[in-house]
């Protein structure tokens, strides 16, 4: 180290004498200047390229350079064509320590949108005498401008074998400890993104090794924000420790005063690095509790200004994420609302599909969606139409002008759902049976045999899914429109799979089929886990008659099985109840209003002569005794009954 410091001292001190006049005064006074400007003037380097925040804080940092700025930077800066760099290796120019890395760096520039051009200037003797002379001054090359060597040999092309590109690696392994941290990153970001050799992939893992145990030395939420949406995705245990704020605040008690800051990072984030935070989060499906409820405090209690991209990210991220924050959802809700006539009708597709999966349903947003979908009628696309459809349907949400909309819909859907994919048309029409609006022509195309085959044996999770909605039409078709004529699923369709009571059991559920079990006393009194023919699994079912008394409920005929268990017809009087238990999730958020899925199954129940026994989670948990339970549920019972009487 005092060999390479001394080197330094030299070169500036040569540079410095070259331009001082002999005698003192005068001299000592521009030795002192040189020094400065020396020590104080950034690193003479071209804007770089490539994209990405890292480059900005690669080249925006003030650093020591070996050189003054003279008539060589100058040059390379302001280069046109390759040529003019080449030339600059003639006799007639004194290239510095950094200069020859400069000018590869500002031929991988000129050269980024050229990459014919690239293979003659591998094959170009001067282009050889450059890496060589680079290859014998690397261990004098500036950090900074060594990162971006790197990524620039990257992009040139240079053959793997070459001896200059394993010298600019190696440099790179003994300086790691050196470098700075956003150095780093840039470092591990050029090996992800530009080469794919085994070396460099060696290279790769060191400097995220580097980085997962130097992280505390993040001292900026610029530079905090870059590496997440940069490197985070290249390293788990990284990605954990740029957002557990737990963690941080863990180390805080023994560690310095930087550990301090960056439990502060967050604060100084401004909306635009609060915006690539979540969305980065959100397109890496992380769902950072700890690091999502700092953001939101700070969205709260803040007074930014936001735009509307900045909007339409924040909905977009806490959507993916699933994450709600009342007063967050609020403050985007009533922001886009003062936007209305600015958005376009994809930014209110996405906007309605962002606030439906946070299952978040604000009356004058989604009216002001309602109205947006009638004033553009002409202009409006089917693919936005049908996302907007969908958040509709998912939040059980119907328009003031419920009328006006929904001939719209079926105008615009009438020509087009066909050219549809198959399984966005079965969503649409289930969407359409969500918010009762289904016509028989629309039943008629998802039930034919010839569409529904295709679902009929798919494995996957989305075959699945989409099978279940087509139960869920065939039972409205069944249900809901009487005067339908047909095609229906086969009764050997609508047989229930295994995997429909395959399901991890709730504590709610749990809880209930005890307290069910008890109240019933023998098992031939009702049924728990029914799984009808309509896609629907009731809880429990039980048979009472007129006297209110249990019957056997396995020895009657149940036309809601599509296996008949029984012969006989229950007796005048009978009456089927269905327990139906609504966990937290069915709900709309901080809301007692089910979403549009769960509606339509109630809905469906009712259709097919059962009387319902709701038992939502808000209820039951405010029952602590086994005898509170049986007694809630005797009195549910009882009701169902009686409000059936009243009718």
């Amino acid at each position: 180290m005092a060999a390479h410091l001394v080197k330094r001292c030299t070169c500036l001190l040569r540079e410095a004498a070259r331009q001082a006049p002999a005698m003192a005064p005068v001299g000592r006074l521009r030795l002192a200047r040189v020094a400065h400007k020396t020590l104080t003037s950034s690193a003479t380097s071209p804007i770089s390229h490539f994209p990405g925040s890292l480059v900005e804080l690669v080249e925006k940092e003030q650093a020591f350079t070996p050189y003054v700025e003279n008539k060589v930077d100058g040059l390379i800066k302001k280069a046109a064509r390759p040529e003019e760099l080449l030339e600059l290796l003639g006799g007639s120019h004194h290239l510095d320590n950094n200069h020859a890395a400069l000018i590869l760096i500002r031929l991988s520039h000129l050269l980024s949108e050229k990459p014919e051009d690239k293979a003659l200037l591998i094959q170009d003797a001067r282009f050889q005498q450059l890496l060589c002379l680079l290859n014998s001054q690397i261990n004098l090359v500036w950090h900074g401008t060594l990162s971006r060597l790197l990524r620039s040999l990257y992009a040139l092309g240079l053959p793997r074998t070459s001896k200059e590109l394993q010298s600019v690696e190696q440099e790179i392994r003994w300086r790691m400890r050196k470098l700075k941290y956003k150095h780093l990153a840039f470092l591990a970001d050029s090996c992800a993104t530009l080469s794919q050799e085994q070396h460099s992939q060696e290279l790769l893992t060191e400097l995220l090794m580097h980085l997962e145990r130097r992280w505390t030395e993040i001292e900026d939420g610029r530079t905090l924000v870059t590496v997440m949406m940069k490197v985070g995705h290249l390293s788990e245990p990284l990605m954990n420790r740029l957002e557990d704020k737990h963690s941080l605040e863990k180390r805080a008690c023994q560690a310095a005063p930087k550990v301090t800051q960056c439990l502060e990072l967050v604060e100084q984030f401004g909306p635009d690095e609060l915006r690539k935070v979540l969305v980065t989060l959100a397109a890496r499906s992380r769902r950072s509790v700890p690091l999502l409820r700092a953001i939101s405090y700070h969205l709260v209690q803040k007074p930014f200004s936001l735009t509307k991209s900045v909007l339409l990210d924040l909905a977009y991220a806490y959507g993916k994420l699933g994450f709600h924050q009342t007063q967050v959802s609020q403050r985007l809700a009533a922001d886009l609302l003062s936007l209305m006539p600015s958005l376009t009708s994809g930014e209110v597709a996405r906007c309605a599909k962002s606030f439906a999966l946070l299952k978040w349903l604000n009356l004058p947003l989604y009216e002001a969606f309602a109205q947006h979908v009638l004033n553009r009628a002409q202009d409006i696309t089917v693919p936005h139409l049908c996302s907007i459809l969908l958040a509709f349907a998912r939040l059980n949400f119907h328009p003031d002008q419920e009328d006006e909309f929904f001939s719209l819909v079926h105008e615009k859907l009438g020509s087009e759902l066909p050219g549809l994919e198959p399984a966005l048309q079965v969503d649409l029409v289930w969407a359409l049976c969500v918010l009762q609006q289904a016509r028989e022509a629309e039943l008629q195309a998802v039930l034919h045999p010839e569409f529904h085959v295709q679902f009929l044996g798919g494995k996957s999770q989305k075959d699945q899914n989409t099978f279940q909605k087509l139960l869920h039409i065939n039972a409205t078709a069944m249900l809901e429109h009487p005067e339908y004529s047909g095609p229906l699923l086969p009764a050997s369709a609508v047989a229930p799979r295994p995997s429909a009571l395959d399901r991890k059991v709730t504590p709610l559920q749990k809880e209930l089929q005890e307290t069910l079990k008890g109240l019933l006393g023998s098992a031939d009194r009702g049924s728990l886990e029914v799984a009808t023919q309509y896609g629907w699994v009731l809880d429990a079912e039980v048979l009472l008659d007129s006297d209110g008394q249990f019957l056997p409920v396995r020895d009657f005929v149940a036309p809601h099985l599509a296996q008949p268990t029984g012969s006989q017809p229950p007796p005048a009087g009978a009456k089927r109840l269905a327990f139906l238990r609504w966990e937290f999730p069915n709900f709309n958020t901080r809301s007692k209003d089910l979403l549009g899925r769960f509606v339509l199954a109630r809905r469906h129940i009712l259709a097919a002569g059962f009387l319902i026994v709701d038992v939502p989670f808000y209820e039951w948990l405010e029952l602590k005794s086994e005898w509170q339970k049986g007694a809630y549920l005797k009195d549910k019972m009882r009701k169902a009954v009686a409000e059936e009487l009243a009718k």
